[in-house]
């Protein structure tokens, strides 16, 4: 599955940097993150609770941050196992400079879901996806609005897709 989208924020690239990358902000901001430990400089375990259409799991696995280019751009990879399946992703988050303290985050990549988890969510992921994107924005939007004074919340509403990758086989 393809993963893409955009969201505008009012921070400066560096702000976004520094809340992105730092590992309390992340645990708090994405959804279905219960604990996020560092293991090493950009290598984390990751414990999620995530519920996707009929099916709800608890995952654990690692995340890891790679291809970093302060403040442009880095490289998120997911590898998660549960009971009911795995999840792994790649996602590449690029921040651009828009005018005055406003930037746009721009996001695209491909995850792939197996076991009890594709067959069954497959059908409804999508949408799970750009919710769970939607939610993540909007808790950044809110650390950002208290994390300082000057670089607060937009209320620009942001633009969340997914769509099927033709290359993603069916599961």
């Amino acid at each position: 599955m393809k993963i893409e989208g955009d969201y505008l924020l009012k921070a400066s690239p560096a702000t976004l940097w520094e809340k992105l990358l730092d590992t309390e902000t992340l645990a708090k901001i994405t959804p279905g993150v219960k604990h996020l430990e560092e293991t090493a400089p950009d290598q984390y375990i990751a414990t999620s609770e995530i519920k996707i259409g009929p099916v709800q799991g608890s995952f654990k696995g690692d995340l890891s941050i790679k291809d970093k280019k302060e403040p442009e751009g880095f490289t998120l990879v997911l590898k998660q196992k549960s009971k009911i399946g795995n999840a792994t992703a790649e996602v590449k988050l690029n921040i651009l400079p828009q005018s005055g303290e406003e930037t746009t985050v721009k996001y695209e990549g491909k995850a792939k879901l197996s076991g009890v988890l594709a067959r069954t969510g497959q059908r409804v992921i999508g949408g799970v996806v750009k919710t769970l994107a939607k939610q993540f924005f909007k808790a950044l939007e809110a650390e950002l609005a208290t994390g300082s004074s000057d670089d607060g919340a937009s209320p620009t509403a942001g633009n969340a897709s997914t769509t099927p990758a033709a290359d993603t086989p069916p599961v």
